[in-house]
């Protein structure tokens, strides 16, 4: 698909729900010259702008996945310049001197200049203050106002410095800035310092704006930091971040609460001018009721907006009498905090309870699909409490249209949770079986477990998904990626620990199939801990093969030995299924460490525990590893007459790939034993089989082991292009060996006839 092609579906959902160009661009906040670029198919819109548009329009999800899915195919048929900046506020106001300050700063970066220490460039950091005195919003001001200087982009990041989830490490920060700019998933090693120089390498001759929001240090800043003079990079932090200025020749930019003329400024951009002018002193009295903190204003501008004939002075006496009585008048927070009861007050009580439990949500922003499970609510009503929501300014939105409460907001939404005694646990329990079940969606059409089982419809109150085919389950996947992470660490009830163990099971292959090695070893550890804690035998023994696998593909395979161990602990404590398991784990670690005669010890084991229960597809893989693991050490004749005894079982019950793993066995020892075309006939059914069940990791191990054989045969030409297509689909399941693959097609030699 094309922009013409998102366009057309525009204008036809636009016509379907009867708006005018005008009419949706009231609704929305999006103006009617970018609605009419969009139907015109010349531009394309943010993912914010495009949520914004979407709820406006109110479509059904069916509808509203065919537009999604219409500009995320759209967006990949251009080159990748990301945008990632939040929407810049329409009515931003005040702030004059401090833009003034910075603006030539700014000039002089996209004139080339540079200014500091960190490879010349420009780091504007603390842009600081107390919260919600609009660090965000004047950062991400700046950055639109001199973004057509910076052509090849924008990154932008909540680093959580100060929220209640752990800061953002900034490894995971880097591995989204590399996708971002389109580094192969294969390219991003695994290490945040190892990162750190493959973005300033990246970034060493591009002109960029990178905007840092929420920093808790400069520790957490300076991995971060682009490598050209031609990038503009803005920090905001509650913290001074002097350590910038002196390392890094930062230039510090304080920020405090607005004037009094710029509150009421900014009030009267939300509510009017005019109304403004008319009750001059109602004006500067609320605006000093909010502390003149900007996001005070913003909340009760919102709630203004929404009773435009309601006298201002009205307004100053309601939210006078809310004020909190534990809270003195003079007390900012006091005020703030009224502000924000006055605003709750105004909303339905669907939506109010909707808020409170909006808070539990531990990520640094909330998909629609995550807020409705937390809440329990079909989509249809969730969708209209988030639009209620962000309507009375007490939510944002994103660049990718998530959701995002403000930590103020959002303890003050946390005060009335728990002073309305809302059920935690089961809000909890339902994001987690939404993270879970969909998950487990995702994993099988991503096709990257053997054999998927059914996860069962998911409990009630629990968001269903649609995921169609790979580019749903990946965008799902990357959606609530930050949100598992935090999930696994801050949902600390000891009754959810059980979910907690089971919660990253199904996004394995995710991680498998993007390279993102690192985060896959990090969110290992925290399900570990879990089932450690619950001092379950199965729950360890399974995390701790998968994270050890993780360490194996970031080439730690000698870190495994520590969950070798502990799996080793727990083999007399576990059921025969699963001592058999875990023996096959341990096997398939030390196969990765290269101790061949361990993990055939190992292989065995299991195989024997398996001859011993009636799942007879176990004994048939079990067969498959142990004649590969004797392949390994020379013992081919032996190795081929397990694979043999395994071949019949896995063909009658339709398991084709262990049969394709099979006949690469028998493939390899005969390969091994000097019978080349014999090898290639078996490493050819092998392939044919695994490209029927779409396993493009193992394909590419098979047409490895077949291009070797092809070039003792003398074709090179075969294995040259075998290579080349096993790194290819290496690339594609984001494994770091693709380029192991692409320098063996590269040694084979050039063809007389490439350069004509």
């Amino acid at each position: 698909m094309d922009k013409s092609t998102f366009g057309r579906l525009l204008r036809q959902a636009r016509q379907r729900s009867l708006l005018t160009l005008e009419s949706l661009a009231d609704a929305s906040g999006v103006s009617v010259r970018a609605i009419s670029d969009m139907e015109r198919g010349r531009s394309l819109p943010r993912q914010a702008t495009l949520a914004e548009l979407l709820d406006a329009l109110e479509l059904d999800e069916d509808e509203r996945r065919r537009l999604l899915q219409a500009t995320s195919s759209a967006r990949r048929t251009r080159r990748q310049v990301p945008q990632q900046l939040p929407p810049d506020l329409a009515v931003f106001r005040g702030r004059a001197e401090t833009l003034a300050a910075v603006g030539d700063l700014g000039e002089r970066v996209a004139a080339g200049g540079g200014h500091g220490g960190h490879g010349g460039h420009v780091v504007v950091s603390a842009i600081g203050g107390m919260a919600g005195v609009g660090k965000t919003t004047l950062a991400v001001h700046w950055a639109h106002q001199v973004a057509d200087r910076f052509p090849d982009g924008q990154l932008y990041v909540n680093l959580r410095g100060f929220e209640d989830s752990a800061p953002l490490d900034p490894g995971e920060a880097l591995g989204g800035f590399l996708s971002a700019l389109g580094v192969p998933s294969g390219d991003i090693p695994p290490g945040t310092e190892e990162r750190a120089a493959v973005f300033r390498e990246r970034t060493g001759s591009l002109r960029l704006i990178v905007v840092l929001d929420n920093a808790r240090d400069a520790e957490q800043v300076r991995p971060l930091l682009p490598g050209s003079a031609g990038c503009l990079t803005i920090t905001t932090s509650r913290n001074q971040l002097s350590g910038l200025a002196a390392r890094e020749g930062a230039t510090l930019v304080g920020l405090d609460v607005w004037s009094r003329e710029e509150a009421v400024a900014g009030l009267a951009a939300r509510v009017g001018e005019e109304r403004c002018a008319a009750e001059p002193a109602a004006a500067a009295r609320l605006a000093g009721l909010c502390g003149h903190l900007p996001l005070a204003v913003a909340v009760v501008g919102a709630q203004l907006s929404a009773a435009p004939h309601l006298p201002l002075r009205a307004a100053v006496h309601e939210l006078e009498a809310s004020r909190l009585d534990a809270l003195s008048a003079d007390d900012r927070r006091g005020d703030v905090r009224a502000v924000f009861s006055w605003s709750y007050r105004a909303l339905s009580p669907g939506t109010a309870c909707f808020f409170r439990q909006l808070s539990l949500h531990p990520g640094p922003a909330a998909s629609a699909e995550a807020a409705a499970s937390l809440a329990g609510v079909p989509m249809a009503e969730a969708r209209r409490c988030l639009r209620e929501l962000t309507g009375a300014s007490l939510l944002s939105r994103d660049a990718d249209g998530r959701y995002v409460l403000h930590d103020l907001v959002r303890a003050y939404a946390a005060e009335l949770r728990a002073r309305e005694e809302d059920d935690r646990h089961g809000a909890e329990t339902r994001l987690l079986d939404y993270l879970r079940h969909n998950a487990a969606a995702a994993a099988r059409v991503l096709d990257t477990r053997p054999e998927p089982e059914p996860a069962g419809p998911p409990p009630p109150g629990v968001v269903r998904v649609a995921i169609e085919d790979r580019a749903d389950a990946l965008d799902w996947y990357r959606q609530e990626e930050a949100t598992v992470m935090a999930a696994l660490t801050s949902l600390d009830d000891p009754r959810l620990l059980r979910r907690r163990t089971d919660l990253t099971a199904d996004w394995v292959g995710y991680f498998s199939f993007t390279g993102r090695w690192a985060e896959e070893v990090s969110t290992k550890r925290a399900a570990l801990a879990a089932a450690l804690a619950l001092d379950d035998p199965a729950a360890i023994s399974v995390n701790c093969a998968s994270l050890a696998r993780a360490l194996a593909e970031t080439g730690q395979a000698d870190e495994a030995d520590e969950q070798v161990r502990l799996m080793l602990g727990q083999l007399d404590r576990l059921a025969p299924a699963q001592r058999a398991a875990t023996e096959r784990s341990i096997g398939w670690v030390r196969g990765r460490q290269g101790r061949h005669a361990e993990a055939l010890h190992h292989a065995r084991r299991a195989l024997a525990i398996y001859r011993t229960l009636p799942e007879r597809n176990e004994v048939a893989r079990e067969l498959n590893a142990v004649g590969w693991y004797l392949a390994l050490l020379g013992e081919y004749r032996e190795a081929i007459a397990m694979c043999e005894e395994a071949l019949p079982i896995l063909q009658d019950n339709g398991n084709l790939r262990n049969e394709a793993a099979t006949w690469d066995s028998i493939g390899y020892a005969l390969h091994r034993l000097g019978d080349l075309d014999a090898a290639v006939v078996n490493y050819r059914r092998s392939l044919k089989l695994y490209g029927e069940v779409l396993d493009g990791y193992n394909q590419a191990e098979v047409l490895d082991h077949l291009a070797s054989a092809q070039l003792e045969l003398g074709d090179a030409a075969a294995a040259r292009a075998g290579w080349t297509r096993a790194a290819d689909l290496l690339a594609e399941t984001g494994s770091p060996r693709a380029a192991a693959m692409r320098a063996k097609a590269r040694a084979v030699g050039v063809r007389p006839d490439a350069d004509r």
